[in-house]
């Protein structure tokens, strides 16, 4: 059963159009046809070639850079939908973009996660799927249902095979404490965990490291990573405080700037990220970074909702 809609259309924008082929493979269907276009001066076109009248409606599409540009044809596939009498409009968001505006802390500052949330409800989505937003909080933002997953998962049973009783899960501050400990708890290791300051954005200054990492192999565990600039400096400061090897994950690679250099330069054996945005294919980049695929939890994901079925088993 399917609720109340005439099946599951899944569809999707410009951004990650490999990682939508390989969620409706995992589900054993297809995307439907839907070409995203531009207008020849930048306007962005949308035109659905199938019916989607009365279905249960998918859009995959995450919002990095140009973020602009990939949140447009978001809103726009899902005013498309709506006008053509969808049933239920899903907007799912492997990476959720302006998610780190998601408070003021000086004056005269926007929140726009706060605002990416209004802008997808009021263009007409009746539910949000997302995977490890930048601040949790921001599932309050929203006054329609918003599924949560996460990567985490995803990311230990790669580390797995590489962790021993010398193993460290490190945060990269305080406030991927969390984080880390759910990373550890599946491995069975110790955390750690970096104090820093941000005297600027994309600026991070290492103050303290809490807990015993001497000899160690340590694993840094951060959401995003956007210039690199945080995790690089963890991980030599780690190696300066006799740590044997550091490795990295996250959700997230933006690698915005100068942060593919900076990674492929680093004391960090190897660095592991998921497909909720697309990597660079070169050679250089493949041998030091390792991307794992989350297709599956949002496949499964997509069948629970649809089939109104309680999301917290992919969880267990």
């Amino acid at each position: 059963m399917m609720g109340f809609y005439k099946g599951i259309k899944v569809l999707t924008g410009n951004a990650n159009r490999q990682l939508a082929r390989d969620i409706c493979e995992k589900m054993g269907i297809d995307l439907i046809d839907c070409d995203v276009k531009t207008f020849s001066d930048g306007e962005i076109n949308v035109e659905i070639n199938e019916t989607v009248r009365g279905c249960d409606v998918f859009i995959i599409q995450p919002t990095h850079a140009p973020v602009n540009d990939y949140l447009m044809e978001l809103l726009i596939m899902i005013d498309a939908c709506k006008r053509a009498s969808a049933g239920r409009i899903n907007a799912v968001i492997p990476y959720y973009g302006y998610a780190r505006q998601d408070r003021k802390t000086r004056p005269r500052e926007p929140i726009t996660a706060k605002l990416v949330a209004n802008l997808l409800e009021k263009a007409g989505a009746d539910r949000v799927i997302t995977m490890d937003l930048h601040a949790g909080q921001i599932q309050g933002y929203f006054d329609i249902p918003v599924d949560h997953l996460s990567a985490i998962p995803v990311l230990a049973d790669y580390f797995k095979d590489k962790v021993d009783e010398n193993t460290v899960v490190v945060s990269p501050d305080l406030g991927g404490v969390t984080r880390a400990r759910n990373f550890a708890n599946r491995i069975g290791a110790g955390i750690a965990i970096i104090e820093k300051r941000r005297p600027r954005p994309n600026v991070s200054e290492v103050m303290n490291i809490i807990g015993d990492i001497e000899g160690k192999t340590c694993i840094l565990v951060d959401d995003i990573i956007d210039t690199a600039g945080t995790i690089c400096q963890a991980a030599k400061t780690l190696k300066e405080k006799g740590v044997s090897k550091v490795y990295g994950c996250a959700t997230h690679g933006v690698l915005s700037g100068p942060a593919i250099e900076r990674l492929l330069e680093s004391d960090l054996e190897l660095f592991v990220i998921t497909d909720t945005i697309p990597l660079p294919d070169l050679p250089e980049v493949r041998e030091k970074i390792k991307v794992v695929t989350v297709a599956d939890l949002f496949a499964k994901a997509i069948s629970i909702i649809s089939n109104n079925e309680s999301i917290s088993k992919i969880f267990d």
